[in-house]
């Protein structure tokens, strides 16, 4: 998939349904992998013959999915639905050799002329790019940057619960390894280190590779991240908001499989490894007039618009509700803890990696107009990227409309202040949980209507509780360390 950089973001060249059947049959293709993505964020395919697929089945749809069947679409009664390939989304699945095999992204659709099944995630972020036209705004700007483990093995004991549980994780990058040939990082010390220590650095050129030439997704940077054992990230180009989310779960999809074809296995859990950094989806974002980025002011200290402060102000005051659509999993709040890395505090600030909303300032002048945004960090890879941003969407646009302030920018390491420094400075605190995630959620969800169904969050809060009670009615095998002698 060809791909264009237009006002410095990567932008799709969208192929009519035409082009995309004299590609198949130019490149000899001979299945078509139909992809779309659940509400709980995972990747689902089916896939047909190249040489049924017809130009009226891209047009109406294709009555191939059991809506029951997906977690969180809908019940075995009312269950008949559609997948609506998308053709801009065509690329050509390069692992796949002996079969020739394209993928396309659907769109998902009730049969019978019913519309849109709101609870596809793919239609909340359209439907979200859509509310935003509606208030002034052109487009939108998003650039998620997913960070990710890459181990050699993972081993897991749960299916017996009762009589114990138990996980290991094997890596030659890790201070545990006992292989002998490596040259192992510490906790915490695996931010850019040259090879031979950072073993994945071929891996990594050849998942750039694939994104660029196979899927169309521009990579501008790629690197080992902090944690030890293989964490990495992979930059992308900042893109409109569904063309984002298309990257963004494109993007896990590439890395799993070629992490497979190396051996390996990829993950975007956001805390695999005890007492080491885990792995976030930070969230860039801005808001466009045509060509003029509307949270940019050359005249103010750190060249952020009034309006951008609004759509921060939207974040912060909504940040404890968003954190149940952003950290979607109990393992997300391991990683949400001072001193890793990832933010716990509700704050916002110019270069300050402690808050949980930063505003980059590496570049300043009007030259770097394009660059201006702001940098959501509380967000991590288990998310759904299509929910997370038509989220913030919400959250931000509910900021402007009502003119939230999001109070004096922190400047300090808010990992060193005291509990009483942090009330004196109206510091708040993320929750430290899924289930306290889902209250602030159940609390504070009327800043999502403009954009979600309540079904939709209802049926995340139902979803996402059945997980908290699986951990929450399980002991955990650190336990027997510290109580086994009570």
């Amino acid at each position: 998939m060809p791909y264009k950089v237009s006002h410095g973001k990567a932008m799709q060249i969208t192929y009519s349904p035409d082009e995309v059947f004299s590609r198949i049959q130019h490149e000899g293709i001979q299945f078509i992998d139909l992809q779309f993505t659940g509400l709980t964020g995972h990747f689902h395919h089916t896939t047909i013959s190249a040489n049924t697929f017809t130009p009226e089945q891209m047009k109406n749809g294709l009555p191939k999915l059991d809506g029951s069947s997906i977690v969180g679409f809908t019940t075995i009664d009312d269950s008949d639905l559609l997948l609506k390939p998308d053709p801009s989304t065509f690329a050509i699945i390069p692992w796949m050799t002996e079969n020739k095999t394209a993928r396309l992204l659907c769109d998902v659709y009730w049969g019978e002329d019913r519309g849109r099944l709101s609870r596809d995630p793919r239609g909340i972020a359209q439907k979200a790019e859509e509310y935003i036209k509606t208030q002034g705004f052109d487009y939108s700007t998003w650039g998620p940057e997913v960070e990710f483990f890459v181990f050699d093995k993972v081993h897991w004991d749960v299916l017996t619960p009762y009589k114990g549980q138990s996980y290991s994780i094997e890596s030659k990058e890790a201070p545990w390894s006992n292989d002998g040939d490596g040259y192992p990082m510490g906790l915490q010390e695996g931010y850019y280190p040259t090879t031979p220590s950072d073993t994945l650095t071929p891996y990594r050129n050849e998942c750039v590779n694939i994104l660029s030439k196979n899927f169309g997704i521009l990579c501008d940077n790629h690197h080992h991240e902090v944690a030890t054992a293989g964490q990495c990230e992979i930059d992308i180009m900042y893109d409109h908001m569904t063309n984002a989310a298309d990257a963004a779960q494109s993007y896990k999809y590439v890395i799993k499989n070629v992490a497979q074809k190396y051996g390996k296995v990829a993950t975007c859990m956001p805390k695999p490894i005890a007492m080491d950094a885990g792995s976030g989806m930070h969230v860039n974002v801005s808001l466009w007039k045509g060509k003029d980025n509307a949270f940019f002011d050359p005249d103010d200290e750190i060249e952020l618009s009034q309006l951008g402060r609004y759509f921060c102000g939207g974040i912060i005051n909504h940040a404890k509700a968003l954190s149940a659509i952003c950290n979607p999993t109990t393992n997300s709040y391991h990683r949400l803890v001072p001193g890793y890395e990832a933010p716990a505090y509700i704050a916002w600030s110019s270069g300050n990696r402690s808050a949980i909303v930063r505003v980059p300032k590496h570049l300043k002048g009007k030259q770097h107009s394009k660059l201006k945004r702001l940098e959501f960090r509380a967000p991590d890879p288990s998310s759904n990227p299509y929910l997370v941003f038509a989220a913030v969407t919400a959250a931000g646009m509910d900021g402007i409309k009502k003119k939230m302030d999001p109070g004096d920018q922190v400047r300090d390491d808010i990992f060193k202040m005291t509990k009483s420094d942090r009330a004196k400075r109206g510091i708040g605190v993320l929750p430290k949980s899924l289930g306290e995630a889902l209250d602030e959620l159940e609390s504070d969800r009327k800043f999502l209507n403009p954009i979600y169904t309540n079904d939709v969050i209802d049926k995340i809060i139902e979803l996402e509780r059945r997980d908290q009670r699986e951990i929450a009615i399980r002991p955990h095998p650190h336990e027997f360390y510290l109580y086994f002698d009570v």
